[in-house]
């Protein structure tokens, strides 16, 4: 009953079965540097202004760029420690942590959100005379920094759900940006002090709405659902479709961080007369052509184990 596994993939040894890490800082080191520099300058200057204007919507959004700051440094590190090297105890590496990095991220997001929140609100319930010329230029300044920075991020945002999240956050900062403008526009032509903080709530209930996609793919990741973009029963088809596999069981399919390229593979395969390096070399390169999986772990076994199978061998349809 032989027990293979194969790697066939670009960038992994056969002989040490070592999987070959990402660049430090997942190549956008620069991107984090300059993005966190541009936003804690703004944040001060957001801060000061919003407590000099008296506007609660400079004062969220400020709350909410100091979050990404927050966020960028937590997704560089998160980034740098997935480009260190495997070790005896972390087989894998630290490429999780690009999955818990974007998981306390968008909690972060959403403890910040309460906040503002909760400041909205007080300033609605006592309104007060709001400097809507300068309103206006420190938001229409956080156009330029937070669109700035989500141009950096845009190379790689479709692939890898940590760059996705920080280029979300950025290009959403811009366009609330682009609203308080708006407000403060508003606010100076009817003298409305409640416009303010009224337009606040619209841009609360703006980021919460386009950081829900954010979340749901970071808890996917982090209860390690198949990937996005692989159908497991397309997966499933594929492996008994190769020459003489009988069954699949205990077939897993996840990602080993939050890239999307990261994906991974465990099955077991009853295939009478077990296999050879040629047979799993196609099958693995097969896997990989086809969904993207570049690491591939597969048991070969001559017949059923005996008591069968010893982990979660089916999936029902109706919890799949």
């Amino acid at each position: 009953m032989p027990h293979d596994h194969d790697h066939s993939a670009p960038g992994h040894s056969h002989a040490g079965h070592q999987h070959a890490a990402p660049p430090p800082g997942g190549g956008f080191s620069t991107a984090f540097a300059v993005g966190i520099i541009l936003n804690v300058l703004f944040v001060i200057a957001e801060t000061a202004g919003g407590l000099w204007a008296n506007s609660a919507a400079l004062l969220s959004d400020a709350g909410h760029n100091l979050s990404d700051v927050l966020s960028l440094a937590l997704a560089w590190g998160a980034a740098w420690l997935a480009g260190r090297p495997a070790t005896r105890r972390y087989t894998f590496g630290y490429r999780g942590a690009t999955i818990q990095a974007a998981l306390l991220n968008t909690a972060l997001l959403y403890a910040a959100l309460g906040f503002i929140l909760w400041e909205t609100i007080d300033h609605l319930r006592h309104p007060e005379p709001v400097n809507g010329r300068w309103v206006m230029l420190l938001a229409g300044i956080g156009i330029v920094v937070n669109g700035v920075t989500a141009l950096l991020f845009r190379s790689g945002q479709k692939g890898d759900v940590n760059v996705r999240g920080a280029y979300l956050h950025m290009l959403t900062d811009a366009l609330v940006s682009a609203g308080v403008v708006a407000g403060g526009g508003l606010v100076l032509l009817t003298g409305w002090a409640w416009l303010d903080p009224a337009i606040s709530f619209i841009i609360l209930g703006i980021i919460a709405f386009s950081s829900w996609g954010l979340l749901r793919d970071s808890l996917r990741l982090g209860l390690q659902a198949v990937p996005d973009g692989i159908d497991p029963e397309a997966v499933r088809a594929y492996l008994l479709a190769q020459p003489a596999v009988e069954s699949v069981h205990d077939l897993h399919i996840w990602s080993l961080s939050s890239a999307g390229h990261d994906a991974a593979l465990m099955a077991h395969l009853i295939r009478p007369g077990g296999a050879d390096a040629a047979w799993l070399g196609t099958l693995t390169k097969g896997l990989e052509t086809q969904f993207n999986i570049r690491h591939c772990t597969v048991q070969v076994e001559d017949g059923a184990l005996p008591g069968g199978c010893h982990g979660q061998c089916e999936i029902p349809a109706s919890v799949a």
